[in-house]
């Protein structure tokens, strides 16, 4: 591309963005936004859940997609008569806030902030919230999103967090949350527990330890038990071994070792790994049940103080058992897994914890000083050192590397370890069945997430963890009596607790409450808040209640318009935000909370890489803004796999393909409208004409079908068409009609004119939730208003009535194209212009559509042509050119040639439609002929004068064909 034609192009696409700011300009200033939900609504309200971000950082392409979503789908429902709210909300509590303001005050643990003040620690989270609230606006704006960002909800608002402990009395009330003790993923460094989705949410993998550790039988000296483990440091908690009972082992015995060695039958050959072994006898694991063995560590076995120390390190059977990997033996550590609570449960065995929550051994274990378990830095070094100390004590059978996807914290990054400790938690399983029954008719797009991410995620739900050892959330509104009297107060709203305290409350966070005290009504002793917060995603959960301060406010129209309609997220969101929202809604009033979803997939660099600043693979968004307009990124994004919760590699020639084929091509065919149009001319024509008909039928396919399609929530569906619709407008309609436009016919002139306005009107209509920039500009272009009336918008108007759809019509007319398209390759093979006309075309035409005059006209003129001869029908299309040339043939493309060089001499000299010209020339007798015989046709189709015929050396020559002509054209 030449310097010149880059500078143009950048100016043009340039240019889109400025059109677009314009439009931005007249919606701010004639509130038209406001308007649209505030117009009449035949239909009433639809609802609209919008899941709130985080204003912590800039919006990427992930929240663009969101947006985009978010956007359309409103657009549409309000030109379908319904009044649409789009209150937008900010996501301000949790780790990600914290975690910033760890980093600003350098904090390294729960107690370092412990020291600084939890009050000071919670104020500096509140002022980080919302530090790129101005950024978001600026680019949501730019992106053609309608959004209430001035009278937006925030979850750390007192409104919102007093919903949310309404939300959660409720749920106590219906006995669906209780305090339980267990063991549960927990992030060491944040020293707090992860809900079910937060883990699943963090895994990733990595390179780890396991061990075969020797278990000795306290009976039988120098036999051993091998168990193998990819924990080596839970090996310190560990008070039992588990076999399977109906699992065969074997004893064996291995050439130049003295000991001998249990092992799993089934597991023989991949534990003992081609050593030299010899089978001694043959048992059933119930006959291992029962034997005691040495502890590998003594710092709580020789602990007599230790509760049910009696039932520890010995062997005890069960049923989790498996020869799937390991050695068929299971090391039994209660305080790290469920199956180890469970069994410890099941047989008193004694529980030791030989770690605090931060990750660190306690002081009991000597030979460990101040080492954590999983360090951030370096996450096998604690297991190094185990692994020595078993080696030095001939406790190690065998080590080995493997790779495996472990679990670590979703915001710090901390490998997360398996812990007991107690939790509150929301009884999911005891309304299992009511919630997979809500879900029933809930519609998913894509389809396949109702059965699969989500369905699969219900199917395997289980009680949801909701407690937090953490400081900047909602808190959890438990008080209970420092007494012996057991009294528990749950508290659902300020008015309550100001009430029970006779305190004046105007705050709900950790550090404000926690000073809240009150007599307890039963045995006269304080009432102390439980310290934890609740899990955020509690917040998010409550958010339909909240967001309307619900049951304290806006409470019947809450009620009339619960569940709501349609919320969209990230494929990531069916286990978080869908779910939670799922659970407390079945929990709290027996329901579903949504309607309809999109899920969306994730926005990946053009290599297919994770997007990355420090790596700079993407464009900055606004800068795509600025070079391609929005429009053409939401077009973009629209009809791509990534609105079915596939993932997209971006690219920018995918916008810049959007913005040519159609922002800039609708532009085009609007500006050729306004080049003719009379503005009184707006409404459906009654043409009789084959293409008036035609563009009519194929924009009421297109309107049938994209309102379809957006009924279904399928947004590719209902946005791909747009595209060739414009090109079947501009390439087709347009093309095939210049010469009416131009024409002296009055009456056919006025018809095309009545039917491209019409179009464009109903077109905009279409395209208004999509590309809503470019729906307006020409709306406003077309209709007249120009911007001058702050009451009409196309985005105030109704979605178009599709009516009745001529398919006879669209199919003769696609089996003409498909001639003609033939036709045109046939051209080309024999390298024939199709400005050379030709006598005749052979055309076998398809069984199943009549090929009429109308059509025959249109074919032969695009094929230029003389005639059409059909030569009977079939299932294939085929076309034969006559590629004779007469002599008149031949003048007749010289004269096409000498117009078409003619015309491109106007357009360098920048003329208009309205400026004619006389042609002044010079040249020999071949084409003086052609000029002599075409005179008339040739000035018309020049808008030219007259030719004069005189000698003009120093015009430039050019050559049509055999023949040269010297131009010069002088505007009259």
């Amino acid at each position: 591309m030449s310097k010149k034609n880059k500078v143009e192009k950048n100016k043009q696409v340039s240019q889109i963005a400025q059109d677009e700011e314009t439009v931005l300009a007249f919606w701010n200033k004639a509130e038209i936004f406001k308007k649209s939900v505030e117009k009449p609504a035949q239909n009433g309200d639809y609802v609209f859940y919008d899941g709130p971000p985080f204003a912590t950082g800039l919006p990427h392409y992930g929240h663009i997609v969101a947006s985009v979503i978010k956007d359309t789908v409103p657009r549409f429902w309000t030109m379908k008569g319904y009044r649409v709210e789009r209150k937008w909300g900010w996501d301000c509590h949790g780790l990600p806030i914290e975690n910033i303001v760890e980093k600003e005050m350098g904090t390294k643990s729960k107690k370092d902030i412990e020291k600084i003040g939890v009050d000071k620690f919670n104020e500096l989270c509140r002022s980080k919230v919302l530090a790129y609230v101005d950024d978001w606006k600026k680019i949501i704006a730019k992106l053609g999103r309608w959004a209430d960002m001035e009278n937006d909800y925030k979850t750390m608002d007192l409104d919102f967090m007093e919903s949310v402990w309404h939300v959660f009395k409720t749920m106590y009330e219906r006995d669906l949350i209780y305090k339980g003790y267990r063991s549960m993923h927990i992030c060491p460094r944040c020293e707090t527990t992860l809900s079910q989705s937060e883990v699943a949410e963090g895994y990733r993998d990595i390179k780890d330890l396991s061990v075969i550790a020797k278990f000795e039988l306290i009976d039988e000296p120098g036999t051993f038990v091998l168990a193998w483990t990819t924990t080596p440091w839970t090996l310190i908690g560990n008070v039992a071994l588990a076999v399977g009972e109906g699992i065969k082992y074997q004893v064996l015995s291995i050439k130049g070792d003295d000991n001998k060695f249990i092992v799993a039958k089934d597991r023989v050959a991949e534990v003992l790994n081609n050593k030299d072994f010899k089978v001694i006898k043959e048992i059933e694991g119930k006959e291992l049940v029962g034997l005691k063995y040495k502890s590998l560590f003594n710092y709580y076995s020789e602990d007599k103080s230790l509760e049910n120390r009696e039932n520890g390190w010995k062997i005890y059977a069960g049923d989790f058992v498996s020869t799937e990997e390991g050695t068929g033996v299971v090391h039994i550590a209660p305080a790290f897994g469920d199956d180890d609570m469970a069994l410890g449960k099941e047989y008193n065995l004694p529980f030791v914890q030989h770690l605090t929550m931060d990750g660190n051994f306690k002081t009991e274990v000597k030979d460990f000083p101040g080492l954590n378990v999983k360090p951030i830095d370096d996450h096998m070094s604690t297991d190094i050192e185990i692994i020595k100390y078993l080696a030095h004590n001939n406790l190690l059978f065998h080590k080995e590397k493997y790779e495996h996807s472990y679990p670590h914290c979703w915001r710090c990054d901390t490998p997360l370890i398996n812990y007991a400790t107690s939790s509150w938690f929301v009884n999911v399983l005891k309304i299992k069945k009511q919630i997979l029954k809500n879900a029933e008719d809930i519609n998913w797009s894509p389809n396949h997430i109702k059965n699969g991410r989500w369905g699969k995620w219900l199917e395997g739900a289980r009680d949801w963890s909701i407690s937090r050892q953490r400081f900047w959330a909602s808190v959890m509104p438990i008080w209970e009596c420092e007494g012996t009297c057991d009294n528990r107060v749950v508290v659902g709203s300020v008015a309550e607790l100001e009430k029970l305290s006779g305190t004046k409350v105007a705050d709900l966070h950790k550090h404000i409450v926690d000073e809240i005290t009150f007599k307890c009504d039963k045995c006269g002793k304080t009432m102390k808040r439980i310290p934890d917060v609740l899990d955020t995603w509690f917040d998010s959960g409550s958010m339909p209640f909240a967001q309307m301060h619900y049951p304290f406010e806006n409470k019947e129209k809450f009620e009339n318009n619960f569940p709501a309609e349609f919320i969209a997220e990230g494929t990531d969101q069916t286990r978080c935000w869908f779910y939670y929202m799922h659970v407390l809604a079945s929990g709290s009033r027996n329901t579903k909370a949504f309607n309809n979803v999109i899920v969306n997939g994730i926005v990946l660099a053009e290599d297919g890489k994770k997007m990355s600043k420090r790596l700079q693979n993407y464009p900055d968004p606004i800068l795509v803004f600025d070079r391609y307009g929005a429009d053409a990124l939401r077009y973009y994004l629209l009809t791509s796999p990534i609105m079915l919760a596939d993932n997209l590699n971006f690219s920018e020639k995918g916008v810049n393909e959007a913005l040519r084929k159609v922002i800039m091509m609708l532009n085009n065919v609007q500006r050729f409208y306004k080049l003719f149009a009379d503005n009184n001319i707006k409404n459906e024509a009654k043409s009789k004409h084959i293409l008036d008909k035609w563009i009519i039928y194929r924009l009421k396919q297109l309107i049938k079908t994209v309102g379809a399609e957006m009924k279904n929530y399928n947004l590719p569906k209902a946005s791909r068409p747009i595209v060739g619709f414009i090109d079947d407008l501009s390439t087709w309609y347009i093309r095939r009609s210049r010469d009416r436009f131009k024409g002296d016919d009055k009456k056919d002139k006025k018809n095309a004119l009545s039917t491209l306005g019409f179009v464009l009107l109903e077109l905009s209509k279409v395209m208004a939730p999509f590309t809503p920039f470019v729906a307006e500009k020409v709306w406003q272009s077309v209709s007249g208003y120009d911007f001058k009336d702050k009451d009409k918008s196309v985005h105030l108007g109704k979605w178009p009535k599709a009516g009745e759809v001529d398919k006879k019509v669209i199919e003769e007319m696609a089996a003409s194209r498909k001639i003609v398209e033939l036709a045109l390759a046939e051209r080309d093979k024999a390298g024939i212009k199709v400005r050379q006309p030709l006598a005749d075309i052979s055309v076998v035409s398809p069984k199943t559509v009549a090929i009429k005059n109308a059509y025959i006209a249109l074919i032969k003129d695009e094929v230029n042509v003389k005639a059409v001869k059909f030569n009977g029908t079939s299932d294939d299309v085929s076309v034969k050119l006559n590629t004779v040339l007469t002599k008149e043939l031949e003048q007749e493309g010289l004269k096409r040639e000498l117009v078409r060089t003619i015309n491109a001499f106007r357009k360098k000299m920048g003329l208009s439609l309205l400026d004619r010209v006389n042609i002044i020339y010079d040249t020999s007798e071949g084409l003086k002929t052609v000029i002599n015989k075409f005179e008339k046709e040739i000035l018309k189709e020049t808008l030219s004068i007259k030719f004069i015929e005189k000698d003009e050396p120093e015009n430039k020559k050019v050559k049509i064909n055999n023949f040269e002509i010297t131009l010069k054209l002088e505007k009259i």
